[in-house]
Protein backbone atom coordinates (compact mmCIF):
# COMPACT_ATOMS: atom_id res chain seq x y z
CA UNK A 1 0.00 0.00 0.00
CA UNK A 2 2.54 1.98 1.23
CA UNK A 3 6.18 2.94 0.39
CA UNK A 4 8.33 4.56 2.75
CA UNK A 5 11.48 6.41 1.97
CA UNK A 6 13.86 8.15 4.18
CA UNK A 7 14.14 11.70 3.35
CA UNK A 8 16.91 13.28 2.08
CA UNK A 9 16.97 15.70 4.56
CA UNK A 10 17.73 13.06 7.65
CA UNK A 11 21.06 12.52 6.29
CA UNK A 12 23.17 10.67 8.61
CA UNK A 13 21.23 10.98 11.50
CA UNK A 14 19.81 7.78 10.70
CA UNK A 15 21.68 4.78 11.64
CA UNK A 16 20.59 1.63 10.43
CA UNK A 17 19.32 0.19 13.85
CA UNK A 18 16.60 3.33 14.00
CA UNK A 19 15.67 3.00 10.54
CA UNK A 20 15.12 -1.13 11.17
CA UNK A 21 13.26 0.01 14.21
CA UNK A 22 11.16 2.38 12.48
CA UNK A 23 10.63 0.47 10.00
CA UNK A 24 8.99 -2.24 12.52
CA UNK A 25 6.52 0.62 13.62
CA UNK A 26 5.50 1.56 10.17
CA UNK A 27 4.80 -1.73 8.80
CA UNK A 28 2.51 -2.47 12.64
CA UNK A 29 1.06 1.40 12.22
CA UNK A 30 0.75 2.84 8.34
CA UNK A 31 -2.25 1.08 8.10
CA UNK A 32 -4.19 2.26 11.17
CA UNK A 33 -2.95 5.34 10.40
CA UNK A 34 -3.79 5.58 7.02
CA UNK A 35 -7.62 4.33 8.13
CA UNK A 36 -7.96 6.89 10.75
CA UNK A 37 -6.90 9.69 8.55
CA UNK A 38 -9.37 8.28 5.56
CA UNK A 39 -12.16 8.72 8.45
CA UNK A 40 -11.47 12.03 8.93
CA UNK A 41 -10.03 13.11 4.89
CA UNK A 42 -12.78 12.45 2.08
CA UNK A 43 -9.87 12.07 -0.82
CA UNK A 44 -8.19 8.88 -1.11
CA UNK A 45 -4.80 10.24 -2.31
CA UNK A 46 -5.37 13.08 0.05
CA UNK A 47 -5.37 10.43 2.75
CA UNK A 48 -2.37 8.47 1.62
CA UNK A 49 -0.22 11.54 1.35
CA UNK A 50 -1.30 12.68 4.59
CA UNK A 51 -0.24 9.44 6.15
CA UNK A 52 3.30 9.68 4.17
CA UNK A 53 3.66 13.33 5.79
CA UNK A 54 2.48 12.01 9.35
CA UNK A 55 5.53 9.07 9.06
CA UNK A 56 8.30 11.44 7.80
CA UNK A 57 7.15 13.75 10.80
CA UNK A 58 7.71 10.69 12.58
CA UNK A 59 11.10 10.07 11.76
CA UNK A 60 12.58 13.41 11.44
CA UNK A 61 11.61 13.42 15.67
CA UNK A 62 12.17 9.43 15.88
CA UNK A 63 15.45 9.87 17.92
CA UNK A 64 13.16 12.30 20.72
CA UNK A 65 10.51 9.96 21.24
CA UNK A 66 10.21 8.64 24.74
CA UNK A 67 7.96 5.70 25.74
CA UNK A 68 7.94 6.58 29.08
CA UNK A 69 6.18 9.76 28.20
CA UNK A 70 3.36 7.72 26.32
CA UNK A 71 3.23 4.51 24.10
CA UNK A 72 4.29 4.70 20.53
CA UNK A 73 0.56 4.29 19.54
CA UNK A 74 -0.40 7.65 21.18
CA UNK A 75 2.54 9.57 19.73
CA UNK A 76 1.90 8.09 16.34
CA UNK A 77 -1.71 8.96 16.50
CA UNK A 78 -0.67 12.93 18.09
CA UNK A 79 0.86 13.49 15.02
CA UNK A 80 -1.89 11.96 12.59
CA UNK A 81 -4.43 13.97 14.67
CA UNK A 82 -2.51 17.23 14.62
CA UNK A 83 -1.17 16.90 10.78
CA UNK A 84 -5.10 16.64 9.81
CA UNK A 85 -6.18 19.47 11.40
CA UNK A 86 -3.18 21.67 10.15
CA UNK A 87 -4.67 20.45 6.53
CA UNK A 88 -8.15 20.87 7.55
CA UNK A 89 -7.24 24.64 8.95
CA UNK A 90 -4.87 25.22 5.74
CA UNK A 91 -7.39 24.01 3.21
CA UNK A 92 -10.51 25.89 4.77
CA UNK A 93 -12.58 22.24 4.56
CA UNK A 94 -15.35 21.58 6.55
CA UNK A 95 -14.30 18.91 9.73
CA UNK A 96 -17.05 16.33 8.87
CA UNK A 97 -16.48 14.76 5.34
CA UNK A 98 -18.14 11.73 3.94
CA UNK A 99 -16.46 8.51 4.79
CA UNK A 100 -16.39 6.94 1.71
CA UNK A 101 -14.17 3.69 2.23
CA UNK A 102 -14.21 0.85 -0.17
CA UNK A 103 -15.56 -2.03 1.70
CA UNK A 104 -13.10 -5.63 1.09
CA UNK A 105 -15.86 -7.38 -0.87
CA UNK A 106 -15.21 -11.49 -0.26
CA UNK A 107 -14.32 -13.66 -3.31
CA UNK A 108 -17.83 -15.58 -2.36
CA UNK A 109 -20.11 -12.85 -2.60
CA UNK A 110 -22.87 -12.80 -4.85
CA UNK A 111 -23.89 -9.55 -6.69
CA UNK A 112 -26.84 -9.17 -4.64
CA UNK A 113 -24.44 -9.42 -1.41
CA UNK A 114 -22.30 -7.37 -2.49
CA UNK A 115 -25.16 -4.68 -3.57
CA UNK A 116 -26.74 -5.30 -0.50
CA UNK A 117 -23.22 -4.73 1.84
CA UNK A 118 -22.84 -1.57 -0.53
CA UNK A 119 -26.14 -0.22 0.30
CA UNK A 120 -25.35 -0.60 4.04
CA UNK A 121 -22.17 0.78 4.16
CA UNK A 122 -23.55 4.28 2.19
CA UNK A 123 -26.28 4.39 5.22
CA UNK A 124 -23.75 3.91 7.86
CA UNK A 125 -21.95 6.63 6.34
CA UNK A 126 -24.93 9.20 6.19
CA UNK A 127 -25.61 8.31 10.12
CA UNK A 128 -22.12 8.81 10.82
CA UNK A 129 -21.73 12.22 9.27
CA UNK A 130 -25.35 12.74 11.72
CA UNK A 131 -22.55 12.41 14.26
CA UNK A 132 -21.44 15.87 16.16
CA UNK A 133 -17.31 16.74 15.32
CA UNK A 134 -16.01 15.17 18.80
CA UNK A 135 -18.10 12.11 18.36
CA UNK A 136 -17.00 11.49 14.95
CA UNK A 137 -13.23 12.51 15.85
CA UNK A 138 -13.48 9.61 19.02
CA UNK A 139 -15.01 7.32 16.40
CA UNK A 140 -12.46 7.58 14.16
CA UNK A 141 -9.76 7.03 16.50
CA UNK A 142 -11.88 3.71 18.36
CA UNK A 143 -12.69 2.26 15.21
CA UNK A 144 -10.91 3.52 12.37
CA UNK A 145 -7.24 3.54 14.56
CA UNK A 146 -8.37 0.60 16.79
CA UNK A 147 -7.59 2.93 19.72
CA UNK A 148 -8.18 1.79 23.14
CA UNK A 149 -10.24 4.00 25.35
CA UNK A 150 -7.32 4.64 27.51
CA UNK A 151 -5.13 5.75 24.35
CA UNK A 152 -7.96 8.10 23.22
CA UNK A 153 -8.03 9.63 26.56
CA UNK A 154 -4.39 10.61 26.41
CA UNK A 155 -4.69 11.48 23.01
CA UNK A 156 -7.40 13.60 23.30
CA UNK A 157 -6.96 15.12 27.05
CA UNK A 158 -10.21 13.81 27.91
CA UNK A 159 -11.14 11.22 30.84
CA UNK A 160 -11.65 7.60 30.31
CA UNK A 161 -15.08 7.67 31.27
CA UNK A 162 -15.62 10.79 28.93
CA UNK A 163 -14.22 8.70 26.30
CA UNK A 164 -16.45 5.49 27.26
CA UNK A 165 -19.61 8.27 27.42
CA UNK A 166 -18.98 9.33 23.49
CA UNK A 167 -18.31 6.07 22.00
CA UNK A 168 -21.44 4.84 24.14
CA UNK A 169 -23.82 7.13 22.84
CA UNK A 170 -22.51 7.69 19.19
CA UNK A 171 -22.57 3.93 18.69
CA UNK A 172 -26.65 4.04 20.72
CA UNK A 173 -26.94 6.96 17.88
CA UNK A 174 -25.46 5.40 15.00
CA UNK A 175 -28.10 1.91 15.98
CA UNK A 176 -30.93 4.48 16.23
CA UNK A 177 -30.24 6.45 12.85
CA UNK A 178 -29.80 2.88 10.96
CA UNK A 179 -32.83 1.75 12.29
CA UNK A 180 -32.47 0.04 15.87
CA UNK A 181 -29.96 -2.80 14.14
CA UNK A 182 -28.34 -3.96 17.34
CA UNK A 183 -25.21 -5.40 14.87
Amino acid sequence: MFIFLIPAEAGGRITASIAETFAGLYEQYVTKVFRFVRYRIEDDDTAQDLTSTVFEKALSKFQTYQSERASFSTWIFSIARNTVIDYLRVSHKDMTTQLDIELPIKAHDSPEEDAIRSEEYRNLQTCLLRLSEPEQRVISLKFGAEMKNREIARMTGMSESKVANIVFRAVRKLRKSYGGQDE
